[in-house]
């Protein structure tokens, strides 16, 4: 199976396990949280249909990647993605993240700049930041998160599949997904480690990005559902696309956090017509 290994010559190397299909100009997706780069099952035969190479890779500590007890810290996982783009010596790189994945790809643009990457997407993305603080009174509280956490280490399977209903649950309906995507989605999340799922709610909703955003000056499209009831669109994509000016915002409206698969025909369309610019 394809690997990337990061610090071979280390005790704490780690191997990130990656999809590369198709041909053409790279794009690589990254995952959201809890799953796995499996999640762009939809995406990735549009792409690759249109004429793309798609990267998918799993972030560590999920799907098919090792998973260490450590380094789940945004500048890690921006460092992994980072050994990804130059073990694979790409250049021209699309960059599309969904919801903590967006994370990744502005921490990347932050800290390594642009000189491989010439487009980005953000997919439902926690970026700027979600908490609530005394700089970001709109933010979601504390202890939103610390239940999260709580429910997970309590008893994780229950937790992930009842998150799993409220990922995919839209104004229209509270269930628009079959029961087989939810079985499959539950199961994506449950290959991940316990540890990694519970540092990552650390990581996702306490990292602030501004700092990232404001050095990125390649075109970036932002695209979010109306009725996200998992990353609030008010506190994350309107502010960043107020932050990016010059970015094409794409409100979905009626979509959930999963619009991925709930609107992918939009979603696919929307990202192609992006990156054919």
């Amino acid at each position: 199976m394809p690997y990337i290994k990061k610090n071979p010559e280390s005790s704490s190397s780690v191997n990130i396990f990656f999809e590369d299909l198709g041909s053409g100009q790279p794009v690589i997706l990254i995952h959201g949280w809890p799953v796995s780069h499996e999640m762009w099952e939809y995406q990735i035969d549009a792409l690759v249909n249109a004429g793309y190479r798609c990267i998918a890779y799993d972030r560590r500590g999920f799907g098919q990647s090792d998973k260490p007890w450590d380094g789940y810290d945004y500048d890690t996982l921006a460092a992994d993605l980072h050994e990804v783009i130059t073990a694979l010596n790409l250049t021209d790189v699309a960059l599309v993240g969904f919801s903590m994945g967006g994370g990744e790809v502005v921490r990347y643009l932050g800290k390594y700049g642009s000189s491989r990457i010439s487009k980005a997407v953000l997919l439902g993305s926690v970026v700027p930041m979600l908490l609530k603080t005394e700089e970001h009174e709109d933010g979601v509280p504390q202890e939103v998160f610390d239940g999260m956490i709580a429910g997970l280490q309590n008893d994780r399977p229950t937790f992930l599949s009842e998150f799993g209903k409220q990922f995919f649950s839209g104004a229209a309906d509270s269930s628009p997904v079959s029961q087989g995507i939810q079985n499959w989605m539950h199961q994506l999340a449950m290959v991940a480690s316990p540890r990694a799922t519970t540092q990552c709610v650390r990581s996702f909703s306490e990292t602030n990005f501004r700092t990232d955003l404001n050095v990125i000056t390649i075109p970036v499209m932002i695209i979010h559902g109306s009725d996200d009831k998992i990353v609030p669109i008010n506190i994350t994509s309107e502010v960043t696309a107020s932050l990016l000016p010059n970015s094409d915002y794409h409100v979905i409206e009626g979509a959930s956090h999963g619009l991925f698969f709930t609107h992918k025909d939009e979603v696919n369309k929307a990202l192609i017509k992006f990156l054919n610019k």
